[in-house]
């Protein structure tokens, strides 16, 4: 209190005034004294009390701080105190040891304080315009303070620095401002700027962003860099996800050849430290931004060519086969090379070609797919390994009769271990995870591909000694009728199910074993529970399309004959419901 006491010139003796009268003094001084130097002086009390007396300073000093601001333009250091002021009141700084309730009232109030500053227009621009001003004590907590309206009130301030001339190109000035304190949180400001709001985004973009953030990243050691440069990422990410115009600008002014050195590495790994594991992250992430299936095909198409011209595609899958990258870095790089690579034929084409630089050297499908089928290997690795090998065959003929191919007769190479060996080993194994992969896996290389369905048909598999062979197509049969766990079900179902639609000849190979059909009667008219829905459903959709691609071939089992069946067994009104399970989930 001694500040205080100093600056209202109090006497020790007699009663203390309370937090609120101190702070009604004070603002009286500001507002009615005419020396600057005592409405300095009042200002800088008011900015001690402001933490602690939250509440009282923000409904009685804010007008008069904000007048400040309108008058003393000339003196940085009382226009440093206002904006600090103001920061104080309208900040919810999140305290650690604050309870959710103490919390939540500290929002309230912050929430409360923006509304009535930003009530009038004039005084977001106002700060605009004070951000102007070279001078440290005035930019660094005009930064901040903006950058907390925006928390607070994100679209209402936007809308107003939208409308102001020149707001966001003044607002970009800050990255090139030579004081990293300054630079730094004018990249928070940005983040918050361009959160959600397109408009705002171009502008940005087209304000030279991409070419001022990419050099900061160099400049601060791109994936090994600090927190700056996760806040470049971030900022990155804020400009091009979702915005096709960006995402656009982007590739047209070569900036995805600017992002191969962020994945040079090295298989040294020195280490990788908290830091360098999240910018690689970002980075990563990046790159699918560009080159999501959700963005215009021709938009992704054009990416992914620069990607493969410009060498990310290979330094990428350089990481993939490198030793000692964390498995979150892994996982998330074989979903980012799944993207680069999907339905783009030459990029697949290089896929298929890279090895790893294993003695001997093995492809990297097939080692990527022993990850697949290892139930010692994380779920979301896993799951990565299934998206990538999905990525490599959609719209690929060529590599789904490759993968096809390695489970013929007459191309087995008995000394090395081959896609689909291990496609089988996963089908029949014991983990039910590994069933599920491998299923789903196969199911994509024959998805839309005639020939390939008809050739799995010739595969044969040897199970005991002294026993004939069976089909591929019968062995899977043989592993849904023993009833298995429902993972496995669901996975060779869904591989049944690709594997004979608009294929007649595979309908007739399957109706040809005389159980499968009072199989899939009984597992669809069963009342069974909940979980076995989804298999019920699948069941219902074989026998469909046992159905409608039915070429009458089989007496036993025409086309009308499985409809009577239907009728008679299971009921079609039951049919048609349980046939609508697999689609719900």
């Amino acid at each position: 209190m001694n500040v205080i006491r100093g600056v209202i010139g109090w006497q020790a003796a007699g009663p203390q005034p309370s937090g609120a009268e101190t702070i009604q003094k004070l603002c009286d001084r500001v507002a009615s004294s005419t020396l600057l130097e005592d409405r300095r002086d009042a200002v800088r009390a008011l900015k001690s009390l402001s933490k602690k007396y939250r509440m009282e300073v923000g409904t009685q000093a804010m007008d008069h701080l904000i007048n400040v601001l309108q008058t003393d333009r000339s003196d940085s250091e009382i226009l440093g105190y206002a904006l600090d002021t103001l920061y104080n009141i309208i900040c919810n700084d999140e305290e650690e040891e604050q309870d959710e309730n103490a919390q939540k009232q500290a929002d309230d109030l912050g929430a409360q304080f923006t509304e009535t500053f930003i009530q009038d227009s004039e005084h977001v621009t106002l700060l605009l315009t004070l951000l102007e001003e070279f001078d440290f004590h005035v930019r660094w907590p005009g930064v901040k303070l903006l950058t907390a309206l925006l928390k607070n009130q994100g679209v209402q301030v936007q809308g107003i620095i939208l409308v102001s001339p020149m707001g966001v190109s003044r607002l970009m000035d800050l990255l090139a401002d030579s004081r990293e304190v300054i630079r730094n949180d004018g990249l928070l400001l940005l983040q918050q700027l361009t959160k959600s709001n397109a408009a705002i985004q171009k502008i940005v973009a087209f304000e030279n962003a991409f070419e001022r953030l990419l050099d900061i990243i160099t400049e601060e050691g791109s994936s090994d860099g600090g927190i700056v440069v996760e806040d470049c990422l971030l900022l990155l990410l804020n400009l091009l996800k979702n915005n096709s115009s960006n995402q656009n600008f982007f590739k047209e002014g070569s900036y995805i050849q600017r992002m191969k050195p962020w994945f040079e590495v090295g298989d040294d790994n020195s280490g990788w430290s908290a830091q360098k594991v999240t910018n690689l992250h970002l980075m990563l992430q990046l790159v699918r931004v560009m080159v999501s299936p959700v963005n215009s095909p021709g938009a992704t198409a054009s990416c992914q060519k620069s990607m493969y011209q410009c060498g990310l595609l290979q330094q990428l899958c350089t990481i993939l086969m490198a030793t000692g990258v964390p498995a979150d870095i892994l996982t998330e790089t074989i979903n980012t090379v799944s993207e680069v690579i999907r339905g783009s034929q030459v990029n697949q084409d290089y896929f298929a070609s890279v090895n790893a630089p294993s003695n001997p050297p093995r492809p990297a499908i097939v080692v990527l797919l022993m990850s697949m089928v290892n139930e010692r290997q994380p779920f979301v690795l896993r799951c990565a390994v299934l998206y990538c090998f999905q990525c490599f065959l959609y719209k690929n003929q060529k590599g789904q009769s490759e993968i096809v191919a390695t489970l013929l007769p007459s191309t087995i190479d008995a000394n090395s271990i081959s896609a689909g060996q291990l496609l089988c080993g996963g089908l029949f194994s014991a983990d039910s995870l590994s069933n599920w992969c491998a299923a789903v896996a196969l199911a994509h290389a024959l998805q839309d591909n005639l020939t390939q369905k008809e050739q799995l048909l010739r595969v044969q598999l040897a199970t005991s000694l002294g026993k004939p062979p069976v089909s591929l197509l019968q062995q899977c049969t043989n592993i849904l009728s023993q009833g298995s766990k429902v993972q496995t079900r669901v996975g060779l179902l869904m591989l049944l199910c690709t594997w004979i639609n608009n294929c007649p000849i595979a309908v007739t190979h399957f109706l040809h074993n005389q159980e499968n059909v009072p199989f899939l009667t009984a597992q669809i008219s069963e009342n069974l529970g909940e979980d076995e829905r989804l298999v019920q459903g699948l069941c219902a959709l074989l026998l469909g399309i046992c159905i409608y691609y039915n070429d009458n071939s089989l007496e036993n089992y025409t086309k009308e004959k499985l409809k009577q069946l239907i009728e008679k067994r299971i009921g079609k009104e039951n049919f048609v419901e349980k046939l609508g399970f697999h689609h719900q989930t």
